[in-house]
C-alpha cells in the first residue's frame, strides 16, 4: 500500500527520533549535557520536555477502568511487578453462585486524537491480547459488544496460539485489516517494545524498532481492506475519531508496562 501523505520528510524524521529514544527501554540514555537513567514506568527529562505523558504509573490502575464501568473489572486486571497484568480468566475470583466475576477490556479515562503511543508487553504461552485505539466507548456499549470496537494492534503468541487463521491476526498487525511485515518477535516470556502512530488519516505500527504496518485511512486500498474485514458493517469505523485507548481482555495472561503517549497537534 502506498500511503498518500504530505510532509513525509517531517513525519519520517519524527518517527526516526522516536525509534532512537526507544520504546520504554531501561538503561542509560545520553543527552547533550548528562546521562539519564530511566526506570520502568517513568519519564526521562527529555521525554517530559518533549511532551510525553505516562498512562500507567507502575503502581496503580488510576486513569483506567472497564468499558461502561466506574472502576476496573475486579480480579481480572491487577498490578504485578510494575506491570498491568491480565489475569487468566480461569484464575479470577468467583461470585457466591460460583460464576466468575465479570471481566472486560481496560479503557482509558482520557480520550486522544493524534498521538504516538509507546508500550512494552509480553504474553504467556499461547496467549492473545491487543492494544486498541480509535475506540468510541458509547458505540461499543450501544452495540452490546463484549469488547471495545476499534483499530487493534495485535498482541499474541504467534508460535503457539491456535486461533490464528490469517496473517493479519499475527503480532503487530492492524487486526483483520493489514498484516505486519518484517516482524521480529521476541520469544514468549520476553518483553517486546511497540509503537503506534496515529496522526489524522495516517497510521503506523512499529515492533522492536521496525515499522511493520503503514496505512492511510482515506486511500482506496484501505477502504477495500475494510470492506473485506469483520468490521465492514460498522458505519464510520474507518473515520479518525477523538477516542480512547484500550487493553484487550481476551482471557489470557499478558503484561503491559512503560505505556507512554505523546499528543500530536490536530
Amino acid at each position: 500500500m502506498k500511503p498518500l501523505i504530505k510532509n513525509t520528510t517531517i513525519l519520517s524524521s519524527l518517527i526516526f527520533a522516536m525509534v532512537l529514544l526507544g520504546c520504554g527501554q531501561t538503561g542509560a540514555k545520553k543527552s547533550t549535557d548528562k546521562t539519564e537513567i530511566v526506570s520502568n514506568n517513568t519519564l526521562s527529562d527529555s521525554e517530559r520536555n518533549d511532551g510525553w505523558e505516562l498512562l500507567f504509573d507502575g503502581k496503580t490502575l488510576t486513569n483506567w477502568r472497564g468499558i461502561g464501568l466506574a472502576g476496573v473489572p475486579q480480579g481480572h486486571w491487577i498490578v504485578e511487578e510494575g506491570c498491568i497484568k491480565k489475569v487468566e480468566s480461569g484464575n479470577v475470583p468467583t461470585m457466591p453462585d460460583g460464576q466468575p466475576v465479570k471481566g472486560g477490556d481496560l479503557i482509558t479515562d482520557t480520550t486522544f486524537s493524534n498521538f504516538i503511543l509507546k508500550f512494552e508487553w509480553k504474553v504467556a504461552e499461547g496467549a492473545n491480547s491487543g492494544v486498541k485505539y480509535n475506540v468510541i466507548e458509547e458505540y461499543s456499549i450501544e452495540n452490546d459488544m463484549t469488547g471495545a470496537l476499534g483499530f487493534e494492534y495485535q498482541v499474541i503468541d504467534d508460535v503457539n496460539n491456535k486461533d490464528i487463521s490469517k496473517t493479519s491476526q499475527k503480532t503487530a498487525s492492524l487486526y483483520d485489516l493489514i498484516a505486519a511485515k518484517n516482524s521480529q518477535l521476541k520469544p514468549v516470556g520476553e518483553f517486546n517494545t511497540s509503537m503506534i502512530l496515529f496522526d489524522k488519516n495516517h497510521g503506523e505500527h512499529w515492533l522492536n524498532g521496525v515499522k511493520v504496518v503503514e496505512y492511510q485511512l482515506d486511500s482506496p486500498e484501505f477502504q477495500k481492506l475494510f470492506k473485506k474485514s469483520k468490521y465492514h458493517e460498522h458505519t464510520g469505523f474507518t473515520k479518525h475519531k477523538i477516542a480512547r485507548i484500550v487493553l484487550q481482555d481476551h482471557g489470557n495472561e499478558c503484561w503491559y508496562r512503560n505505556i507512554k503517549i505523546k499528543r500530536l497537534k490536530d
